[in-house]
């Protein structure tokens, strides 16, 4: 079984805007599947009941858009599905540690689940229009 860890970029001053990163086995799945791709917003995939909840029907999330050299229509995929108790995320392609392709993941859901609740509960508060509302 594979292990899910979820990051947020913050967003400015260190990137032009908020993106997010996932890590599969310790590795950055985005970058390690095209290094022109950002991670999207993490609200909407995070969210409660979101794209990246597993359902016993597979469906295609987009988890990143081209940033470099410049944005651009290019998406990064991958196909989500709930089998019992493992969350399968297939149709992917990005090297693994020993340079071979991995083309499928799968998580123990309760781990799965757990990771992306938190990684959601962790985002800063934002107001009726997705802006975080100033701090004194």
């Amino acid at each position: 079984m594979s292990t899910l860890l979820i990051g947020a970029c913050p967003g400015l001053p260190a990137c032009a805007a908020v993106h997010t990163y996932l890590f599969v086995n310790a590795l950055d799945m985005i970058t390690r599947s095209d290094s022109r791709m950002a991670g999207l917003g993490p609200r909407r995939p995070l969210r409660p009941g979101g794209p990246l909840y597993p359902t016993e029907n597979p469906c295609t999330v987009d988890v990143a858009t081209q940033e470099q050299p410049e944005p651009g229509p290019g998406r990064l995929t991958v196909r989500v599905r709930l089998r019992s108790e493992t969350v399968v995320w297939s149709d992917l392609m990005y090297p693994g540690l020993d340079g071979r392709p991995v083309e499928e993941v799968r998580f123990r859901l309760d781990q799965y689940l757990g990771e992306v609740e938190r990684a959601y509960a962790a985002l800063p508060p934002v107001d009726d229009q997705g802006r975080r509302p100033l701090t004194s």
